[in-house]
This record gives structure tokens, sequence and C-alpha cells, in this order.
């Protein structure tokens, strides 16, 4: 039986165009390249808040399971709840209504090291006062080096 259109026979036809048994990984590769570095672009800008530069202090890592909150004050003495501008009177009813009046809620505090001392004071005492306990300063940790002996 011939192929009306070519003049071939359907047999010659099944053996010159047999299907592919092997799988193509180069578009799904040029994905996945395209993907890590999408992330690896996008990973550090999800993770810049507040610009803060912290003091240095040699102190125990803080352990925990739960996610806390942050309250941060840059050089110019703005406080932030976590990423968003907040002025101090707001600061205790913003925390309770966060948290649940729940007072075993952990709040870390950043404070940049050019900031008045009193100020980072006055912050942790509204926010103790407001009957949360666990409330913690948050430092840099100071590189050193080890010396071998």
């Amino acid at each position: 039986m011939a192929d009306p259109v070519r003049g071939r026979t359907v047999t010659q036809l099944k053996h010159r165009y047999r299907p592919m048994a092997e799988i193509n990984v180069t578009p799904f590769v040029d994905v996945m390249l395209v993907l890590l570095v999408v992330f690896m672009i996008t990973a550090p800008l999800l993770t810049v808040g507040v610009k803060v530069d912290l003091p240095s202090a040699e102190a125990n890592v803080i352990q925990g399971t739960d996610e806390p909150l942050t309250v941060s004050i840059n050089s110019a003495g703005q406080i932030y709840l976590q990423e968003s501008p907040i002025v101090l009177p707001d600061l205790v009813p913003k925390l309770r209504a966060i948290t649940g009046e729940n007072p075993d809620t952990r709040i870390f505090l950043r404070g940049d090291k050019e900031i008045n001392y009193g100020l980072v004071m006055e912050i942790m005492s509204a926010i103790n006062s407001a009957g949360f306990s666990k409330v913690a300063l948050i430092t840099k940790m100071p590189f050193t080096i080890e010396s071998e002996e």
C-alpha cells in the first residue's frame, strides 16, 4: 500500500519515524537554573528589615521554638514593630493586639548602637509594664578568632 503523497508504504514510514526513547532534559535544566538565580537574588531581600547597627556583646544564643516579635530602634530614634514604623504610645496596644494578651510571647528589642540608652530603657519599660516578661535585647555576635595552643 503506497502513500499517495510521497509514494512510500506504511511500513517504510514506521521504520523511519520511530518514537524517541530519550528524555530531553535541557529545558528542565534551563528552567531550574533560572529559578535558582531568581531565588538567589530574592532571598537576601526577604530578610532585610529595619537597618539597625547592633552593638556587639558576648552572650548565649536565645533558644525558643516560637517566632518572636521584634521591636527595632534605628539610628534616628524611630521605633518599628517588626518592619512597620510605630510611635511609642501605640506600641503596647499593638503588641497586645498581635499577641492576644499572651504575656509569654517573646519580644526582641533591637537598638542601634548610636541611640540614647534612655530610649531603649523607656521602650523596654513600657513593654515590661504591659505584662510581657520575655523581653530580650538583641546584639551582634562578636567576631572572635580562637588561638591554637
